[in-house]
């Protein structure tokens, strides 16, 4: 057995937090690992949240995949060989291509899986099935705030700047994010922000551990946010601190925003959002006063049918204070995935192919074309959103390949989903643990995970990462990009899918040089020598343009894009400190408006849900649930409701509470709490069963980004 100590990063959220991990025996005669601390990683510096603690417990055979499976005729899903179970799945999209076309096929794809995998999968879509039909479950994530900066700056990255910057700010308002619990290694940052003399605003319907940490919390009703946005906008204006050389400088469109935000007067804005004049003017003063300031969003104003104009209206009041591409400021949003950075840039997604290029761009289809080895013309357009193209199987489309995601507790209205893949001609899922989707697939197959494997992932700083594989997989468990190199023999298509991770990268790094998620200049080597590299970073000896406008690289807050010792580009840690990545290198503003929340609360459904995660456990809670320790710190679902509404309803803490909404029911404990507004009540969503929050979620999406609105419905509350 393997016993040297291996370097490498978590499997969860998006800090990909470093971590050590030594070969250890399992007690099953195979090996797992043991976790330590690896300080020299900047991002954590050696600091892990319990779930990257407990990581290793998922590698254990008995709480993980260790055979394929394939559904016999009786209706169960039994045991079976590789060759079995590729064969049946060639079979089954082979089958659904030939009776009812191509884009009969969809693909389902994961902001867990590496850039390689997810590089590999978006290439397997569009070269061997020929299906416009792909997305992922990123679209559920940051897709909003991907397309408001895209809008705003011509370039979506997480943050553009690193994490470390974030302590040397004068002000950040934090907007739907409780860092303490969804990345709590972060939370140092703004720890050290207020030891540095910072301050810190929370927005947030609920007084969560991170609002706890606040100079100031605000707590707008659901849905709310583009309105607090504007108001606080139209108190710039109206006191007079725009930057006006800034706005003249380096911005577009500041006439027609500022018009839209003067509609938002402060007593108008209180009565929508709760939130009070004074406490509006407070903010502003906190905001402006110091040179420096950054807005950073996260879930709770982007998982909304308006959620790209709200993150607009954001960036609006970043742009008239002179905040962005100037040091330690700007506007940043905080992914959640572990790779749902990476996981966009590299063609998973329904729009784009590697390198963050647009597919229905010519010139980007030609460049991937070529490294591909296909005619232009022969790669689909782009295709369904992600919960439309959950949406559609069972009719348009009839067989679905999905890898690490599960819709069937992580979609909106998930019942209805659940109730789709039920419908499928054909279903195959890889996944490491059987989960609830997993369960209802024709066959399954069991993948390597994280400690078993190497590969790329992208943090929420566009930070290109290295995780190394620590110990050898069990016999029996095979890595995707097997599986899609063995899919492809098979359905026709000998070459392009190698095994090694390292090939996969190697071709990566073509298809995405110059695209605005420029990877040619990083390898392997690079990444492990230099614990990370910073996209974009383009290939030795090319231009610096290629690197995408407004860029600034270097260690330092400066300007400056220029190649390193040697010519070798150094990554781009900072974004847009010289211009930004439109055409003519301003930022735009873009004119919004309120407008309602998709469903509002009236009198059959009078309150507002609102969903979240908790500390112990992720996402769909798949894997986190199979982990004693985890569960012993969360181990249910619950409802958080404040004693006001609770005594008008008579609810009982820890007495059952149903939420009823338009889709459906869930049944789970009463959490009374004065930590939350008495007109919204508050459920997580990792656990199937009764206590699903999807089953009650509005799947109403945002005309640009495709985002449903998960964040924000009407329900009403019973005892059983």
């Amino acid at each position: 057995m393997q016993t040297s100590v291996t370097p490498t990063h978590c499997p969860y959220c998006a800090l990909q937090c470093g971590m050590n991990l030594t070969p250890v025996p399992d007690g099953d005669g195979g090996s797992a690992v043991e976790v330590t601390e690896r300080a020299d990683f900047p991002v954590n510096r050696g600091a892990l949240c319990g779930k990257g603690r407990t990581a290793p417990a998922l590698l254990s055979s008995r709480v993980r995949l260790t055979s394929p499976l394939i559904r016999s005729s009786d209706g169960v899903l039994r045991p079976a060989g590789w060759d079995e179970a590729l064969d049946r799945i060639a079979e089954g999209l082979s089958r659904t291509r030939t009776e009812h076309g191509p884009d009969a096929c969809g693909v389902f794809g994961g902001g867990g899986l590496t850039n390689e995998k997810a590089y590999a999968l978006g290439k397997f879509a569009r070269v061997v099935l020929g299906t416009s039909q792909i997305d992922y479950n990123g679209r559920f994530c940051m897709s909003s705030a991907a397309a408001g900066g895209i809008k705003a700056f011509g370039l979506d990255r997480g943050l553009p700047f690193p994490l470390e910057d974030i302590p040397r700010t004068g002000c950040v308002i934090l907007v739907g994010s409780n860092l303490a619990e969804t990345m709590p290694p972060a939370l140092r940052y703004l720890t050290e922000l207020r030891e540095n003399g910072g301050k810190l605003i929370v927005v947030d319907p609920r007084r969560t551990r991170t609002a706890e940490q606040a100079d100031l919390h605000l707590a707008p009703r659901p849905g709310t946010d583009l309105a607090l946005a504007l108001g606080l906008l139209h108190l710039v204006v109206a006191e007079g601190r725009t930057d006006e050389a800034y706005i003249q400088e380096r911005t577009s469109g500041f006439e027609e925003a500022r018009a839209a935000a003067m509609a938002h007067w402060p007593e108008y804005v209180e009565r929508i959002t709760g939130v009070s004049v004074p406490q509006l003017r407070e903010t502003v003063r906190m905001f402006c006063e110091p040179e420096s300031a950054m807005v950073l969003t996260a879930r709770g104003p982007e998982q909304h049918s308006k959620g790209t104009d709200t993150v607009g209206a954001w960036i609006n009041l970043c742009l008239a204070t002179g905040r962005p591409g100037r040091p330690f400021s700007g506007y940043g949003c905080l992914t959640g995935q572990g790779n749902g950075q990476g996981g966009r840039e590299h063609g998973q997604k329904a729009d784009q192919l590697p390198g963050y290029r647009k597919l229905d761009d010519p010139a980007a289809r030609r460049h991937v074309a070529e490294v591909w080895g296909v005619d232009p013309d022969a790669l689909p357009g782009p295709g369904r959103s992600a919960y439309e193209l959950l949406d559609a199987m069972g009719t348009d489309i009839r067989a679905l390949l999905l890898m690490a995601s599960n819709p069937v507790v992580s979609a909106p209205r998930a019942a209805h989903i659940e109730e789709r893949l039920r419908s499928l001609d054909f279903l195959a899922v890889a996944d490491v643990v059987l989960s609830e989707t997993a369960e209802l697939a024709d066959v399954v197959l069991p993948v390597t995970q994280w400690a078993e494997e190497t590969g790329t992932t992208t943090n929420l700083e566009g930070r290109v990462l290295l995780r190394r594989q620590a110990i050898t997989p069990p016999d029996g468990i095979r890595s995707d990009l097997h599986v899609m190199h063995e899919l492809a023999d098979r359905l026709g298509v000998e070459k392009g899918f190698p095994t090694d991770p390292e090939e996969v990268f190697e071709e990566l790094r073509r298809a995405s040089a110059g695209g605005p998620a420029d990877y040619s200049g990083i390898t392997y080597r690079r990444l492990a020598e230099e614990n990370g590299v910073f996209w974009p970073c383009p290939a030795e000896g090319a231009a610096a343009e290629s690197a995408g406008p407004g860029t600034g690289a270097g260690p330092g807050p400066g300007p400056g894009l220029g190649a390193g010792p040697g010519g070798v580009h150094p990554g781009t840690p900072r974004l847009f400190l010289e211009r930004f990545a439109t055409a003519d290198g301003r930022a735009r503003f873009v004119a919004v408006s309120h407008r309602p929340l998709a469903e509002e609360p009236d009198d059959e459904y009078p309150v507002l849900l609102t969903t979240g995660r908790v500390v112990s456990q992720y996402q769909s809670g798949a894997q986190t649930r199979r982990v004693d320790e985890l569960n012993a710190a969360a181990p249910g679902p619950f409802v958080e409701l404040h004693p006001r509404l609770a005594e008008r309803l008579g609810a009982v803490e820890g007495e059952p509470l149903a939420v009823v909404s338009r889709r459906g029911r869930a049944v789970a404990p009463a959490r009374i709490t004065s930590a939350i507004r008495p007109d919204t009540v508050f459920m997580p969503f990792h656990w199937p069963g009764e206590g699903r929050a999807n089953t009650l979620t509005n799947p109403a999406l945002d005309p640009t980004s495709r985002m449903p609105e998960f964040k924000a419905c009407a329900v009403r509350l019973e005892r059983p």
